[in-house]
């Protein structure tokens, strides 16, 4: 496995691979690598010849009050992990290498970035298309992966991907919880051992609702009230938003008579923390199945 620090050098690297008739998979990353990013990283190594995993904490998608110092950063732990789940080349830039200071040259998108995280975080799409569009032309994958625990991002790019006209496939991948349900996420270790315990409302609250989805209920307005309520019982717990929107547009919806994502932000203390559910396949007139 190589390590990568310049757009020079991976672009050579690639260049040889594509050379030598290899496909390329990119697994983008914030780092402080989990068994969630591990899982997209083992997905890659199974469907191409190479896989490159990008480790960049960027600045562009974190607001003025945002975490962007306090992120995690572990580059030694991330690189054993990449190593042992088959990674062949880890892209691991400065900021200043991917944002030179005559950078002024953004990706932005309207619609799906309206609702959700965007409505609380308004630079937060523009920084990550941004991002990912430059990852895309540095690395020029066949194929990248992105965890559907931030499902918004994943349609965001999904849309870019298609509108761009960009020749990469787009794979999302299952959420990766921990034994007690709780989403694996690098911020989890923002919490404190009482946090911890509290943020098990936002796993509760996903499955709650699934379970009334899955039981027939369509009227998103029930469903969201019985979500809300459970995370409203934890007095460590702020509630950001608790959504059900169509899984294409990322506008609310009433009725749940089409694919949907019904997607939660809650703030056990300061960390800010998300997870969701979907249902996809159109079942008969009294819902949808996941």
């Amino acid at each position: 496995m190589k390590l990568a620090e310049t757009i020079a050098q991976v672009r050579d690297i690639v260049k040889q691979w594509k050379h030598d008739g290899k496909s390329v998979g990119l697994v983008p990353t914030m780092g402080y690598l989990h068994e969630g990013h591990l899982s997209l990283i083992e997905r890659a190594r199974k469907e191409n010849d190479r896989v490159v995993v990008s480790i960049f904490v960027n600045p562009t998608q974190f607001g003025p009050n945002e975490d962007l110092d306090s992120y995690p950063r572990d580059l030694e732990h991330d690189m054993a992990l990449c190593k042992g789940a088959g990674a062949d080349l880890i892209f691991h830039p400065t900021p200043a290498e991917m944002y030179p200071k005559s950078f002024c040259s953004f990706v932005d998108m309207d619609v799906l970035t309206k609702e959700l995280c965007g409505l609380s975080r308004p630079v937060h799409f523009r920084g990550v298309c941004t991002v990912v569009s430059k990852l895309f032309h540095i690395v020029t994958p066949d194929r990248a992966y992105f965890g559907e625990k931030d499902a918004q991002q994943l349609a965001v790019i999904r849309r870019m991907v298609q509108d761009l006209n960009m020749d990469i496939d787009i794979v999302g991948c299952p959420i990766v919880r921990e034994p007690d349900g709780l989403a694996k996420s690098s911020r989890n270790t923002y919490l404190s051992p009482e946090e911890r315990k509290a943020a098990l409302v936002l796993s509760r609250s996903i499955f709650a609702g699934k379970q009334l989805a899955e039981q027939g209920e369509t009227d998103a307005t029930v469903i969201r009230n019985k979500m809300s309520e459970i995370i409203e019982a934890e007095p460590l717990a702020k509630i950001d938003y608790v959504k059900i929107v169509d899984l294409n547009t990322m506008q609310q919806i009433p009725t749940l008579d089409r694919p949907f994502l019904a997607a939660i932000a809650v703030y056990i203390g300061k960390t800010r923390l998300i997870d969701n559910f979907m249902m996809t396949q159109l079942s008969n007139p009294g819902g949808v199945k996941s």
